[in-house]
């Protein structure tokens, strides 16, 4: 724009000169010639430069009506038809983003590896049960495209809880006698595979595998049970999300006093021991536990997240079979682990229904990065467990 400005410029300033080049000539013409001179000689001078305007100004108009989109613009054109997801805070298609997602009781003995659809989990839990071992919870936003989803096992009523602050629907294959009063309440909206029906739909059996780790599902299976049960799909009328998350294009980047590199995290779990490593090359922590990668048996790739939450909370036992209760209301302190960095926090839950909020050392809500969470439930009484080292030759 500014050349055309320029060259139109330079142009006006000698088409000026010849013209009052031109006009000198024609005046002194006349007082020396008198009567000899032609006035119609005169005209020619003047409308040329009007020709050359007129040529010179069309391609500046030309110019000045091309103007580039803004920003919003460009930003509604490139996330048309998306939303961001409640599970990951990744634009994701708006339809999915408005589904509501369900949530699985996977077992998590060494025999019942590998486990088969978690790498597809946008959300993990893991929590202690009886015994020292840990059951794991992942939550799926695309469950339809599920191909094999377990093993399915039963509920803890902590879990049904957790379930409960992400509106999902729980699938699961029977329960702890201190979860079924909540699970027939009606209260949630679960999937029980004791329930012949739910059974046929949802579940099958994997004739590889020995009981009680032998029962699979899949997206269509269920679709088949949520159908059968005819529950709600989309999300419940006022749900802001369980996590609150950072735009993409302004990641959260830990740094502080109360921070402090985070390259190895171990949730300190008695019998899997598992532990996360840091990649800072695509910034994801790999997961590993049973001294091996932990993977999805559908693809064999190993489980990776792009958030740790520790949560610590109250925990008791509660007979002489092991079986636990985890407060899942109240308080507590934790601490949230992202991009090779960890920060304290606080986390706070009014009731069972609700979604846990986290807040960080000034009593700000914590934001996550987008991409997908772990969170590690631990005991209060057992904090000594929980390690967070800077490298891998710190590891015990």
């Amino acid at each position: 724009m500014k050349k055309n400005i320029m060259k139109k410029d330079i142009m006006n300033k000698e088409w000026k000169k010849k013209l009052m080049l031109s006009m000198l000539t024609a005046a002194s013409a006349g007082l020396l010639f008198g009567g000899c001179g032609k006035k119609e000689e005169e005209a020619p001078p003047l409308a040329e430069p009007q020709t050359v305007i007129e040529e010179e100004e069309a391609p500046e108009q030309t110019v000045a009506e091309e103007t580039l989109p803004d920003e919003e613009t460009v930003a509604e054109d490139i996330h048309a038809g998306e939303a961001r997801s409640y599970l990951t805070g990744e634009w994701i298609d708006k339809k999915l983003a408005k589904q509501r997602p369900v949530s699985c009781m996977i077992g998590n003995t060494d025999s019942a590896l590998p486990q088969y659809g978690i790498g597809q989990a946008q959300v993990i839990f893991e929590a202690p049960v009886e015994g020292g071992l840990t059951r794991l919870m992942g939550i799926f936003e695309n469950y339809k495209e599920l191909e094999k989803l377990g093993s399915v096992r039963s509920s803890r009523l902590y879990y049904a809880y957790y379930s409960m602050g992400f509106d999902a629907i729980y699938l699961h294959y029977g329960q702890a006698s201190y979860a079924q009063g909540f699970l027939e309440s009606g209260q949630i909206d679960d999937l029980n595979g004791l329930e012949y029906e739910v059974d046929k739909a949802v579940i099958y059996r994997d004739t590889a595998k020995k009981a009680p780790h032998n029962a699979y599902a899949t997206g269509k299976g269920l679709e088949a049970g949520i159908g059968l049960k005819q529950y709600e799909t989309k999300y419940q009328k006022g749900f802001k999300g369980h996590f609150q998350f950072a735009p993409e294009e302004e990641p959260v980047v830990l740094n502080g006093k109360n921070c402090q590199d985070a390259v190895i995290v171990q949730p300190g779990y008695l019998i899997n021991k598992p532990y996360f490593e840091y990649n800072p090359e695509d910034g994801l922590y790999y997961r590993y536990q049973y001294g091996a990668r932990q993977i999805d048996g559908n693809d064999s790739s190993q489980l990776a997240v792009k958030n740790i939450l520790i949560q610590n909370s109250s925990v008791r036992t509660l007979d002489d079979k092991g079986y636990l209760e985890i407060e899942v209301t109240g308080e507590g302190t934790g601490w949230y682990i992202t991009g090779g960095k960890a920060t304290q926090l606080t986390w706070k839950r009014e009731e069972q229904f609700a979604p846990t909020t986290y807040f960080d050392s000034e009593g700000k809500e914590i934001l996550l990065n987008p991409g997908k969470t772990w969170v590690c439930i631990t005991d209060n009484s057992h904090l000594d467990r929980v390690h967070i080292y800077a490298d891998a030759e710190q590891m015990q």
